[in-house]
């Protein structure tokens, strides 16, 4: 069998692992979440979010955000509806964090995605998600034509439970520690102190968190961020992805580089996804920030909708 047939049909058959077994969870759903935060835990993670701005963060109205990004080979033909490869290629993206709120407008050969999404609250609130699919009709299959024809939003459960699952998944990417210690701060989250791991040949601690809710429709998530012990700067996070059928079970992770200070927040300006379980650490996604602002003013409803409108619609500042 030729050497890169072999290689996709281990990558398929590691997809069903979840459901199998597999290989250890290294953040175990089944450990039960302490009764109190761990007080170092808690310490770690307060400080790496001062070093990243936390009160700057705080005082933030909007983020507007650009980004370019490219998927790795297979990865589409495993996870389709979470990767949508063909409206996934560069994003612009609006942020109202202290309304738990993420809008984002996809690009991609296939046309524009849009969602609206507003992060729930507890495990029991899960907040709320809607999809737009714009584009041509013969570039949509069946239903999906019809509703971007007739512009309607995507309500089919797959859709909206692995779009949700990226705009939550996007928050942690780019917030890292203000955006942990932002729940964490609301007393809803718990948080344990794990141990050391080197990444890009710095020492660093993790620190753990049980999520509720998760990332996405779903009412538990595990997430940790390794936090630089030398800066206490946050250089990866971990997370496991129960909010869709297709990647329950799995657990991934997300490198950040060339952090830059702008508006008092420092910022990952790159970073790299991979896939840790069920394959081994199997690299997915690259991306970077293109463009970003902060401030403009708008709220929520200027986010509601097929597209954005009044002071979000401006494309996000471009990087110098």
């Amino acid at each position: 069998m030729p050497i890169q047939r072999r290689h996709l049909l281990g990558l398929t058959a590691a997809a069903a692992l979840p459901a199998l077994g597999g290989c250890a969870n290294p953040l175990p759903l089944a450990v039960a979440a302490p009764a109190d935060s761990d007080a170092q835990a808690g310490r770690w993670l307060r400080e790496s979010a001062e070093h990243h701005g936390y009160s700057a963060y705080k005082a933030i109205n909007d983020i507007n955000a650009a980004y370019a990004g490219r998927w790795r080979a297979l990865i589409d033909r495993i996870q389709p509806e979470v990767v949508d490869k063909r409206w996934r290629a560069a994003s612009e993206e609006r942020l109202l964090p202290q309304a738990g709120v993420i809008a984002q407008a996809h690009r991609g050969p296939g046309g524009r995605k849009q969602v609206f999404r507003r992060s729930g609250t507890s495990a029991q609130e899960l907040g709320e998600i809607q999809v737009w699919y714009e584009a041509q009709a013969d570039e949509l299959p069946g239903r999906r034509a019809a509703l971007a024809t007739e512009g309607r939003a995507d309500d089919s459960p797959k859709v909206r439970t692995a779009a949700a699952l990226v705009a939550d998944c996007y928050q942690l990417f780019l917030l890292g520690p203000l955006w942990l210690a932002d729940r964490a701060e609301r007393g809803a989250w718990p948080l344990t102190l794990g141990g050391r791991v080197e990444v890009e040949g710095r020492e660093c601690q993790w620190v753990q968190a049980w999520a509720r809710p998760g990332f996405g429709l779903v009412s538990l998530d595990r997430v940790a961020l390794a936090i630089d012990v030398a800066d206490r700067t946050a250089r990866r996070m971990q997370f496991t992805l129960e909010g869709f059928e297709g990647t329950r079970g799995a657990v991934a992770e997300t490198d950040t580089y060339e952090h830059e200070m702008r508006h008092g927040v420092l910022w990952p300006m790159r970073s790299h996804e991979r896939v840790v379980r069920p394959l081994g650490g199997y690299g997915v996604h690259d991306w970077q920030i293109t463009g970003l602002d902060v401030n403009r003013g708008y709220d929520v409803e200027a986010l509601r909708g097929a597209q954005f409108s009044g002071a979000a619609a401006a494309p996000a500042q471009a990087r110098r």
